[in-house]
Formats: structure tokens, C-alpha cells, sequence
């Protein structure tokens, strides 16, 4: 399975490790994940939160596909290193999830820790911008859709 069809939006438990493993390879000199973990709080919440409830559009796997296709295909020269190639997988869980359970999987890697670093967080902010999922939140005071 490329690292396309590896990307996914899923009702099921994120193996970061698995995906973590899909990208390593032995041209590359820095791997990055990034989980986005359900936290017990938020800023702009009163009382502390509970859980999250994720839902998503229909076609969110087909977006979130783009967004890793687009970054599989970019080749990275930032810096100045001639062109490199980074490969990048990511999954999105929905359903309810709890303090502490993930969320979101980005994995990357490069042939340098610059690169890797920065096309996990520009591909984070893609993913947040441009895949139709949504959040409610539970805590204490009621629920919330947060983000819309």
C-alpha cells in the first residue's frame, strides 16, 4: 500500500508506529510525527474538558489524500541540498475519543531534520484548513462545536 492510500479518515485506533515505519527509509536522516492528543482543557472553553466527538464529511479520506499526494510529490531543496525527497502519511481518527487518546498522525520523513520538521507543520495546517471534519466538545458546562 503507498503512503496515499495509507491516509485516512478512521473510526478505528491510530498506530502511529505503523505509520511512523511507512515513511522510514534509508535516505533519510530525520523522521518527525506529529500526534494531536485530546487535552483536558481549552482556552476558550469554561470547565474542563471531557471528550471529543469527531464527524466527517463523506469525502474527508479523498481530502486528506490530496493534501498527502501533493506533499509526496513536492521534492524539498530548502536547504540547498538539491532536490530531496520527503514522504509523508497521515491519519485522522472521528468518533468519540477521550483525554489523551489521538487524534491526528502526521508522519514525515527527509533527508534533513529542517525539512522534516517544517513539512509536518505545513501539512498539519492543511489538514486543519482543508479536511472536512468536525469537532464537538463535552466538559463539564454542556457541549460545544468548536472550530466552525
Amino acid at each position: 500500500m503507498n503512503l496515499v492510500e495509507l491516509s485516512e479518515v478512521t473510526d478505528t485506533t491510530l498506530d502511529t508506529t505503523a505509520l511512523r515505519d511507512a515513511v522510514s527509509a534509508a535516505d533519510a536522516g530525520a523522521v518527525v510525527v506529529f500526534e494531536g492528543v485530546v487535552r483536558d482543557h481549552d482556552p476558550e472553553a469554561a470547565g474542563q474538558v471531557t471528550g471529543l466527538e469527531y464527524t466527517a464529511h463523506p469525502d474527508a479520506t479523498k481530502f486528506l489524500r490530496e493534501i498527502i499526494a501533493e506533499a509526496n510529490t513536492e521534492m524539498h531543496n530548502e536547504l540547498d541540498h538539491g532536490p530531496l525527497p520527503v514522504r509523508v502519511v497521515a491519519a485522522h481518527r472521528i468518533g468519540t475519543l477521550h483525554v489523551g487518546d489521538t487524534a491526528l498522525v502526521v508522519a514525515v520523513s527527509a533527508a534533513h531534520r529542517q525539512e522534516a520538521f517544517a513539512v509536518c507543520s505545513d501539512v498539519v495546517e492543511e489538514i486543519k484548513a482543508r479536511v472536512p471534519i468536525w469537532k464537538l466538545q463535552f466538559g463539564a458546562e454542556g457541549s460545544q462545536w468548536v472550530g466552525i
